[in-house]
């Protein structure tokens, strides 16, 4: 479809299924300034006598799992019809929109649920929510009489918006899990120019940054993501926080689900959070499409024959070995491989490293016997996945 097709077909449908409605005319001619940041998305319809049923959209994105930097559709924009709902329409779409950019070579694909049961029947599997920390500047004070090596600077997003995706960049090559968006998608927040902009430097290098708001004297300092490479750019980004003591009552950021926040300082108050609640806010999903996204990932010593079952894209038997530290799929002529039977989900749980071996039986992702659990323990440790990306 064309960029000016989404005007009348998906954007109103995402619209009334997202937003408060019936809408306005005001926030109606408001579609057209999302038109170029949806330029390279891929959207299905399903049409009837010219209304349209439901629409699917997939962004073109990487993501990097265990190490290895993958093309991944970042699935949004998933809204039928009031009156079309319950009929098989999104389904329908799912199918061919998966098909279509498996084809294209993405590996991966991600999302946040509306209903995460719902996108389970599609083979995905839960990751971890990021923390929401709220604390006050004042418990921040013993910072300000710390000499911290390196150097904080501080701008508006439009202008230090290279800064900021280029660090997202780097955080893409290091961090397991995390996902960026294409650049027509990411310039976004640039061209908004909606937020402020602090980055952490040490020897000249950028090694931790957030953008934040403040919502009026006395309020709150709202922080996005907060990115940090080491514990000394978290400590910096945090003396910058300090210096706030006399304008704001509070401080919220948000930080990976690894991160530690009542760890930071002694005597430090802080709330941290995670809540998930249905449909307003679930917790990403995320599954592999393909089996080649495991070819070559870093692995540890394990060698397993798996069948799975169930799926579109990944049904079949390989042999996963990891015993060279790089994992293969290869022919296995000996039969005498441990064997486990998987679901999509139960693999790609395994690959994000978000469950052990011996919880897939009890989710109904797989029959796991115990040598075969060694063998799938050896080639995937538990990681931490972090999406970073919210569509």
């Amino acid at each position: 479809m064309t960029a000016d097709d989404r005007l009348t077909t998906s954007f109103p449908l995402a619209a009334y299924a997202f937003e408060s409605s019936p809408l306005g005319a005001a926030r109606i001619d408001e579609f057209r300034d999302y038109l170029p940041y949806q330029e390279g998305n891929r959207t299905l319809i399903a049409e009837e006598g010219g209304a349209t049923l439901a629409a699917v959209s997939a962004i073109p994105m990487r993501q990097n799992l265990r190490g290895a930097v993958l093309p991944m559709a970042g699935v949004a924009g998933v809204a039928t019809h009031p009156l079309a709902r319950r009929q098989g329409h999104v389904r329908t779409l799912l199918h061919q929109l998966l098909d279509e950019v498996r084809d294209e070579g993405h590996t991966l694909s991600a999302l946040y649920p509306f209903r995460p049961s719902f996108y389970a029947r599609f083979g995905y599997i839960g990751l971890p929510m990021p923390r929401r920390v709220t604390f006050a500047p004042a418990n921040l004070g013993s910072l300000l009489r710390v000499d911290l090596p390196g150097e904080v600077s501080w701008e508006r997003i439009a202008a230090g918006y290279p800064v900021w995706r280029a660090f997202t960049e780097r955080n893409l090559q290091e961090r397991h899990g995390f996902s960026i968006f294409p650049d027509y998608r990411a310039v976004g927040m640039r061209d908004r120019d909606e937020y402020w902009l602090v980055t952490a430097r040490v020897g000249g290098e950028v090694t931790g940054a957030v953008t934040y708001r403040v919502d009026g004297h006395g309020g709150t300092l709202h922080g996005n993501e907060m990115l940090c490479v080491d514990p000394l750019a978290r400590m910096l980004l945090l003396q910058f926080f300090a210096r706030h003591v006399d304008q704001i009552e509070r401080i919220t950021v948000q930080v990976p689900p690894d991160e530690l926040p009542d760890l930071w300082l002694t005597d430090l108050d802080v709330h941290i959070e995670a809540r998930t609640a249905v449909p307003v806010s679930s917790a990403p999903m995320a599954r592999l499409l393909s089996m080649d996204a495991l070819r070559g990932l870093p692995a540890g010593p394990g060698r397993i024959r798996v069948e799975l079952t169930g799926d579109r894209w990944l049904a079949g038997t390989h042999l996963l070995d990891g015993t060279t530290g790089a994992l293969e799929l290869v022919d296995d002529t000996t039969g005498s491989t441990p064997t486990a039977t998987l679901t999509a989900a139960g693999l790609s749980a395994l690959a994000y490293g978000v469950l052990d071996p011996a919880e897939l039986p009890l989710r109904g992702f797989g029959e796991v016997p115990a040598d075969a659990a060694a063998e799938l323990r050896g080639i995937f440790p538990r990681r931490v996945p972090y999406l970073f990306a919210d569509f």
